[in-house]
């Protein structure tokens, strides 16, 4: 009944302004969300780029690094201690360090940072679109890849290398350096011999390749064995984590360090790691403790390892690849304040619209507060009157959000190509929508206070 006569829809188009003002209020909040989440996943996509493109099963890092640009050292050695397990084929180092690239372009001298990686040439530990057929390139000195998405900043490498252009579609020649490229980078004229695709992060704006011993002549304060990551390559049939726990049950340490997120302290064999670090004067001694547990190596078992992806044991921390992706996704979500700005952004997108379209319905609602009392005076209860209110805001929603969802997809062209970053917007269009309604009938229910008070005999007494 009542589909019968479309009387939310007419009340609505009643007052065409009223209509295009709620629509645009609307238009605003679902675009706003849009941007806030794509920004959002953007930061997490373009972060994990490089960790979802190297070549291994299992990743050594240093218990004290942070992330991708805030990469300590650690001894090879360890990663070489592995080579000795049953379950592990082979094992690579690489090397990470941000290096100043003087910008020829730029009169006054002007560096950029760029994110620098050396490895064996030999090894093929990298994914990325070019880096394999261009790798044997840097086994001659002073030749490095440089990656082509990298922002404009660092001059028009592309095409001094007489590259396609950056849309075109990739293959072997769209990464070929036709033209060899000299550009100075940490003081050392370097040669651009090659191209590969990597992109743009809020952590770095560009980066390059080379072979570990060219790295070590790039930054030359830098010692040979020193290494950053420890990738390692098992087994075909090996599990990954039995080769974490055989490692660990080899180190001479007895505790283990695991992430606090999946595994919650019993006080018996998962206890705080922050507890047991309490300094003489009751202090935790660091505020990153709260997040982790410790367990003796003894009770270690397969299945912490396949909840947590990650431990770390004396001065090696030993994950996944799916645990070195988390650990820095991680880090953006938790340890700076990006991924909780952009949260905010789309709650506060959320709460915007509630209120637009709340204000909406109320007014509409208090205009035609005597047609409601004449639907009561004719018998139809309160149930009836709040779904065409629930109707109106659900049209309401619809309306806002197929304009809300052409604007940002015009954003999303126009912001991607600006900065390189990875926005896609497919893939956030139905928990936007889902939102949108979600936002308009939590309006429409607050506004049915007003419905429900309209009384037959107040308003014709």
């Amino acid at each position: 009944m009542i589909f019968a006569v479309p009387l939310a829809w007419l009340q609505l188009t009643y007052e065409k302004s009223r209509l295009l003002v709620a629509i645009a209020g609307i238009t605003f909040a679902v675009v706003l969300m849009f941007l806030q989440l794509g920004f959002r996943d953007a930061l997490f996509n373009s972060a994990i780029r490089l960790q979802s493109n190297l070549v291994g099963d299992l990743v050594m890092i240093s218990p004290q690094s942070t992330n991708l640009v805030g990469m300590r050292n650690f001894s090879q050695r360890r990663l070489y201690q592995a080579l000795g397990m049953k379950e592990v084929a082979s094992v690579n180092p690489l090397y990470i360090g941000i290096g100043a690239w003087k910008i020829k372009e730029d009169p006054a001298g002007q560096t950029r940072n760029i994110l620098v990686l050396g490895a064996n040439p030999d090894a093929k530990v990298f994914k990325m679109p070019g880096s394999i057929s261009n790798i044997d390139r840097v086994k001659t000195q002073d030749v490095v890849l440089f990656d082509r998405a990298s922002r404009a900043e660092f001059g028009p490498i592309v095409g001094e290398c007489g590259t396609l252009a950056l849309k075109s579609q990739f293959n072997d020649e769209a990464f070929v350096c036709n033209h060899l490229v000299s550009r100075e980078v940490a003081n050392r004229k370097l040669t651009v011999g090659g191209l590969f695709e990597l992109g743009a992060s809020f952590a770095a704006d560009g980066a390059m390749i080379t072979s570990d011993t060219n790295f070590l002549r790039i930054f030359d304060n830098r010692r040979a064995g020193l290494i950053n990551v420890g990738l390692v390559n098992l087994k075909p049939d090996a599990s990954p984590y039995e080769a974490m726990r055989n490692f660990i049950l080899s180190q001479p340490s007895d505790k283990v360090v695991l992430p606090r997120e999946k595994l919650q302290p019993d006080g018996k064999r998962i206890r705080s790691l922050f507890q047991e670090k309490i300094g003489a004067d009751g202090k935790i001694t660091s505020e990153e403790d709260k997040n982790k547990v410790v367990i003796s190596k003894s009770d270690l078992t397969v299945e912490d390892l396949k909840k947590t992806e990650d431990a770390a044991i004396d001065d090696t921390r030993i994950l996944t690849i799916q645990g070195y992706i988390d650990f820095e996704k991680g880090y953006w979500q938790k340890s700076t304040a990006i991924g909780f700005i952009f949260t905010l952004g789309t709650v506060m997108g959320f709460i915007v619209g509630i209120v637009i379209v709340y204000q909406i319905l109320y007014t509409d609602v208090s205009d035609h507060l005597a047609e409601y009392a004449t639907l009561k005076a004719m018998g139809y209860g309160n149930l009836y009157l709040a779904q065409v209110v629930i109707q109106e805001a659900f049209a309401l929603s619809i309306l806002g959000f197929i304009p809300g969802l052409g604007i940002s997809f015009f954003l999303y062209n126009l912001t991607k190509n600006a900065t390189l970053l990875p926005l896609y917007i497919w893939d956030k269009a139905i928990p936007v929508m889902l939102l949108t309604i979600v936002m308009c009938v939590i309006s429409g229910a607050i506004s049915l206070r007003k419905v429900q008070s309209a009384d037959p005999a107040e308003i014709f007494g």
